[in-house]
């Protein structure tokens, strides 16, 4: 794609790293094919190309947002499809960061859409707001039936995905070290999290036991912080950033007090963020060097099972069908680990049509759109129920806390599983289950 941005422009760094991305555009349309929002509203500029006509169109003019491209841009799930797809190696996602940053700087949005999205940036990064939240979303249920205007549909939505009871709080999400119970191998930390203790602390109860009996010692270090991808997807970058930086001074600690052998993250979502840490911090130079550290070290649960060369068992006689969540398959490229772990613990294992697509989780982007967000759901759950499975497995807590609000097929973190086939008690949702 043929760019025409001045000299002075291009002295932004930020706007230097778009130009290059915008280059590598052909127009070629490949994406299309793959993208959620243009399979289901087919609208040009509800995909990934119209979407960079837009993005340059805003920069290279040097130009505020306007509601239109806010429109379109807001409609992206950043699901990354189109960066599996594309076969010219376009940067979609530091181009649509870029974009949204911009967009935060330079628009004004309706009331409304600015009090709902303060709202969640001020709660869902926070554990205790969050809890507390869920527990006012409880009395609040009755009133769902009562939003139906467009601007309140984000809180019948919210009310929509909120649990019908909330797990008790787990010490697993305390601070603490827990020490190998096997001959120790190994030293790993592990994202405690924000959102995803609070909705289903299980899972990270389940990958603690399944390490610890492995050999390796885990560590959930104090004063970590959400890892600030659900601002991040919002634009507004000084509050990721400070949250990159927080984390990633938590973990250079624990680096220099015992060493880690790895960063593991059990929601995906958090994992592309992470690894991400190093481009995100890479214009700070007190910072720079440290965050790439640890977005090396950052490691999804099943990444690093997978180094461990676990033993194969006798099979189990469930069918497990894995959705794999966008981050996991298009963001941190893993798509064979999860489902070969499954196989060797003894599962059969299914994959559902059309898995590429995203299931309409995509962080708050069920909550900010929820038409298009119950679409893709509804076509996802159809595709996995197609399967037959016993069970859903899978890798990331916006994907099961959205799949199963369609679904009464038991879904689950694919590391409950493992711990379950691994020694440990078999997990709470499936316990007086049917199964074959």
């Amino acid at each position: 794609m043929q760019t025409n941005f001045t000299a002075e422009q291009l002295s932004d760094p930020h706007v230097a790293a778009s130009e290059k991305i915008l280059r590598k555009c052909v127009h070629c349309g490949f994406c299309t094919a793959t993208c959620p929002t243009y399979v289901t509203l087919g609208n040009e500029l509800d995909s990934p190309r119209g979407r960079i006509y837009l993005i340059k169109d805003m920069l290279e003019n040097g130009r505020s947002a306007d509601a239109r491209l806010v429109t379109h841009i807001d409609r992206c799930l950043s699901c990354l499809a189109c960066v599996t797809t594309c076969p010219s190696g376009v940067d979609y996602m530091h181009l649509v960061d870029h974009a949204r940053a911009h967009i935060e700087k330079t628009y004004k949005r309706p009331f409304m859409n600015r009090f709902t999205r303060a709202i969640l940036a001020a709660v869902l990064p926070y554990p205790g707001r969050f809890r507390l939240a869920l527990k006012l979303a409880k009395l609040a249920r009755p009133l769902q039936g009562l939003m139906r205007a467009p601007a309140l549909k984000p809180f019948a939505a919210m009310l929509a995905l909120a649990p019908k009871q909330i797990p008790a709080p787990s010490p697993f999400s305390m601070p603490g070290t827990y020490a190998a119970r096997a001959q120790k191998r190994g030293r790993v930390a592990i994202l405690t999290g924000c959102a995803q203790p609070v909705l289903d602390p299980a899972i990270n109860e389940a990958a603690i036991r399944l390490l610890t009996r492995l050999g390796i010692e885990v560590v959930a270090p104090a004063g970590e912080v959400c890892c600030g991808s659900l601002v991040h997807h919002m634009g507004r970058e000084g509050q990721a950033l400070a949250s990159a930086r927080a984390n990633v001074d938590v973990w250079t600690r624990e680096i220099e007090k015992g060493g880690l052998d790895a960063i593991i993250i059990t929601a995906s979502g958090c994992g592309t963020t992470i690894k991400d840490y190093g481009h995100m911090l890479r214009l700070d130079p007190a910072y720079a060097q440290k965050a790439a550290g640890v977005a090396a070290l950052a490691k999804d649960i099943t990444e690093f099972l997978a180094s461990l060369d676990l033993p194969a068992n006798a099979p189990k006689g469930l069918t497990v069908t894995y959705h794999s969540a966008c981050s996991m398959q298009h963001g941190q490229r893993i798509t064979m680990a999860p489902k070969q772990l499954l196989k060797a613990a003894g599962f059969t294992v299914r994959d559902p049509a059309e898995g590429h697509l995203c299931c309409g989780s995509a962080g708050t982007y069920n909550i900010m759109q929820p038409d298009i967000s119950a679409a893709l759901k509804v076509r996802k759950v159809k595709n996995l129920e197609a399967t037959k499975p016993d069970v859903i497995a899978t890798g990331n807590i916006g994907c099961i806390t959205q799949i199963a609000t369609g679904t009464a097929i038991p879904i689950l973190h694919t590391v409950e599983l493992l711990d379950w086939a691994y020694g440990g008690d078999i997990p709470q949702k499936l316990r007086g289950f049917p199964l074959s």
